[in-house]
């Protein structure tokens, strides 16, 4: 299956009659919902947890029966039949092999060579298409979301990793290899943490979500007093990003040095995106919008503080609008590019 990269309409008008389910697969959860092609609505959606430790068997078991019963629920809620249903889009940690519909490496699945788009179709007897889960939150937010009338567009995910999408000059960007995008894993300390990727010092290792909280952890155990133990009964392994987002919003000066420093690593990695791609939207998707301003605030002065002043002032880094479904509505948008191309 070739598939060619994004046209300047993330999707075509389409028909509130015919459907596409998207399938948005994270390395924490599992976000499935239906769409019609004219991208009106969100219907059925739902989220499971992902439980990559169970093995990609069980984790393919799990999408298509939430595949099965997104389209049950849509048959009945829209009143059409199983022939309405055009196919599912999949949006899935890379790298990926596009053209082949697999999944190269995961490393926050514990994947390798897993042929995704294959299973999911065998299984629930649709056509399918995959692409990056980045790229689908990112023209998602394109579609219909923070970026819409965006033409060079950066979009940043941050959850258990951190992922990126690009749409440059008004086209979905995958590069010669389709590793384009992979913006956690810049470097952004040469003698950094170790990234689950193997490399050092990647921007994923220090504010991804799971790495929010590691360094939370850390200056805990340093000594340092914070009410973060008290929020956890003590039980310092609980501890999670929202938990330090909400230990921010108290006020808490352990906690709000942890935001600070991610908004300070993430202004660092987008100042270096902002001077390479000068884009006119950056828009940062996923649970790390939670913190809100005390992210924000910090996070723009970083990127002023480093970005040419011209990158800066053409440009707006903004919050995702489609908390927990922009992957969803990306999916379906890939899968209606691909079939259309």
């Amino acid at each position: 299956m070739t598939t060619p990269a994004a046209t300047s309409t993330p999707a075509p008008a389409g028909d509130a009659r015919r459907y596409v389910v998207g399938v948005d697969l994270g390395g924490t959860n599992i976000v499935v919902g239906a769409m019609p092609t004219d991208g009106s609505r969100e219907i059925g959606v739902r989220s499971q947890p992902t439980r990559s430790e169970q093995g990609p068997d069980a984790v393919v078991d799990r999408i298509c029966e939430m595949i099965d019963n997104v389209v049950s629920q849509t048959r009945l809620e829209e009143g059409v039949g199983r022939d309405a249903f055009l196919g599912v889009g999949v949006g899935a940690p890379g790298p990926l092999d596009r053209e082949k519909g697999i999944v190269v490496v995961a490393p926050n699945l514990g994947w390798r060579n897993l042929p995704l788009r294959q299973l999911i179709q065998e299984r629930v007897g649709l056509d399918a298409t995959l692409d990056n889960d980045a790229n689908c939150a990112t023209l998602g937010e394109w579609w219909t979301g923070a970026a819409k009338g965006g033409r060079n567009v950066i979009g940043v995910t941050i959850g258990t990793g951190i992922g990126g999408g690009m749409i440059l000059d008004g086209r979905l960007y995958h590069g010669s290899s389709d590793v384009a995008g992979e913006i956690g894993h810049m470097t952004i300390d040469s003698n950094g943490r170790r990234c689950k990727c193997g490399n050092y010092g990647c921007l994923e290792a220090y504010a991804s979500g799971p790495n929010i909280a590691l360094r939370a952890r850390e200056a805990l155990e340093s000594g340092e007093a914070s009410v973060l133990p008290s929020m956890v009964d003590g039980q310092l392994d609980r501890i999670t990003a929202a938990t330090v987002y909400q230990a921010s919003e108290q006020e808490d000066p352990l906690a709000r040095e942890v935001v600070r420093d991610t908004a300070r690593f993430l202004g660092a990695g987008l100042a270096n995106l902002l001077n390479v791609f000068n884009p006119d939207v950056v828009v940062i998707a996923g649970g790390v919008t939670q913190a809100g301003e005390a992210l924000f605030e910090p996070l723009r002065a970083e990127v002023r503080r480093r970005a040419f002043r011209s990158a800066v002032e053409s440009c707006r880094i903004v919050p995702g609008t489609l908390p927990g479904t922009a992957g969803v509505v990306g999916a379906v948008a890939t899968f209606l590019q691909q079939r259309d191309a």
